[in-house]
């Protein structure tokens, strides 16, 4: 049997609504969900009406990102319907997040659960350099594709590879600047993608 042509997914921001998940944490640590300050913001700390936290206060929240919080984040609109656009089209789709390897198999769950066409997930860690922490996984896989929404992460690439660049949220977007040209595409959101690439 042929292998499917793969595409290589982020997940905050690409597929799973990381900025609601920020909120329900906020809630599960500190018993109240915060008000929206700007749907627009690309930071949650942003978007949401937080306060900066003293340090006791911030291990209280740094607890609420467990592996509950990494199995029920909610998907982005339109996420699901793309994935399986793109599956059924005959792609393969892996999941590669810049994520901590102890919530790699708790982040598969969470998409499994919410019916995504993905059987892997590859947890980077997020460390920051001049190369993506990425890169290694995207050149492991060989994608055709590889779609993420933060700019430093197409840094260091290989270069025939269709890097997509999901645009998201623009005030205090990290996706600005001379980095831009690493982006072969660029998209709303993953429908976009989904869109631009299936009408190749």
């Amino acid at each position: 049997m042929a292998t499917r042509p793969l595409i290589a997914l982020d997940c905050d921001g690409v597929l799973l609504d990381f900025q609601l998940g920020y909120a329900s944490a906020w809630a599960r640590a500190f018993g109240q969900a915060p008000a929206e300050r700007d749907p627009r913001a690309y930071w949650p700390m942003d978007r949401w009406e937080v306060e900066r936290l003293a340090p006791e206060r911030r291990v209280l929240f740094r607890a609420a990102f467990d592996e509950h919080f990494w199995t029920t984040m909610p998907p982005i609109a339109g996420a699901l319907e793309a994935c399986h656009r793109l599956h059924n089209a005959g792609f393969e789709l892996v999941c590669v997040s810049a994520l901590e390897f102890e919530f790699e198999a708790a982040r598969l769950r969470n998409l499994r659960n919410l019916g995504f066409p993905i059987e892997r997930v590859i947890a980077t860690g997020n460390a920051e350099g001049e190369r993506s922490p990425k890169a290694d996984a995207i050149e492991m896989l060989a994608p055709v594709a590889f779609v993420d929404d933060y700019l430093p992460y197409l840094r260091g690439l290989p270069g025939h590879l269709h890097t997509a660049l999901v645009l998201r949220a623009p005030n205090g977007s990290p996706n600005v600047g001379a980095d831009l040209a690493l982006a072969k595409s660029v998209h709303d959101d993953l429908a976009g993608f989904a869109s631009h690439w299936l009408a190749r």
